[in-house]
């Protein structure tokens, strides 16, 4: 197999910022963002970011994806980047909605440790995470620092939903799962053969999901979620990247 080609100058700090995004997942149960109703601003503001960053820089990646698809004799043609990305929205929903049963279930006892559920659950997410991670390598990625710091944030939230899913368990196991998921997706990304159609696969399911949890974590009107501060989050990163 071929590395990945010719990288960005800056993506020569890959691994060290993948080994950052991996400790986001160990300590962020250690900031006391999390876990409070009402919603912490600053995880509010954080989903603004990432959101932010989908909307400015993933979707016009995603119309790239979506040409090379097609040109690659995909059966939707240049749709199939934008069927992807739906793909990566409805996944991750229909996890949402699995380990929210389950931990509805008064047969489960509320500890999903060693269960399909925490498994399947955690699992998707180091999928997701892996992606971030060889994603890092993309050397047609726009920006590697405005990445970073987007996926830094999303992690914050994604952790936070996670915690409050799974407790105990996800603190002794999964978080650990995740931060090497992140790792591997680099190990991977430095491995991969086909880059440019593995990134159009990539780029629109990661978008997608992004979406979808960030969605998630704001909506539910009982997690009281602070409006401002992700409109803030939002419209501020997307002033940051379109004219910095």
């Amino acid at each position: 197999m071929s590395s990945i080609g010719p990288l960005p100058a800056d993506a020569a700090l890959a691994p060290a910022l993948a080994v950052a995004l991996a400790l986001v997942h160990l300590f962020a149960g250690r900031l006391s963002v999390g876990g409070r109703i009402p919603r912490s601003r600053w995880l509010s503001l954080a989903g603004g970011v990432s959101v932010a960053y989908v909307f400015v820089h993933l979707l016009p990646e995603i119309g790239a994806a979506a040409t090379t698809l097609g040109a690659r004799g995909a059966a939707t043609g240049e749709s199939a980047g934008y069927l992807i990305a739906l793909i990566g929205f409805v996944a991750f929903y229909g996890l949402e909605q699995f380990a929210r049963r389950s931990n509805l279930d008064p047969g489960s006892d509320g500890d999903p440790s060693g269960t399909a559920v925490f498994w399947i659950h955690v699992g998707s997410f180091a999928v997701y995470n892996a992606i971030v991670g060889a994603l890092l390598l993309d050397p047609e990625l726009d920006g590697l620092f405005p990445f970073f710091v987007a996926m830094a944030l999303h992690f914050l939230v994604t952790d936070d939903g996670l915690r409050d899913h799974h407790g105990p368990t996800y603190r002794h196991r999964g978080r650990w799962v995740l931060s090497a998921a992140v790792l591997v997706g680099v190990v991977v990304g430095y491995a991969l053969e086909d880059t440019d159609l593995l990134v159009s696969v990539f780029v629109p399911f990661l978008a997608g999901g992004i979406v979808l949890n960030v969605i998630k974590e704001e909506l539910p009107s009982d997690r009281e979620s602070r409006f401002p501060a992700f409109a803030i989050g939002a419209a501020g990163y997307a002033a940051l990247l379109l004219f910095v």
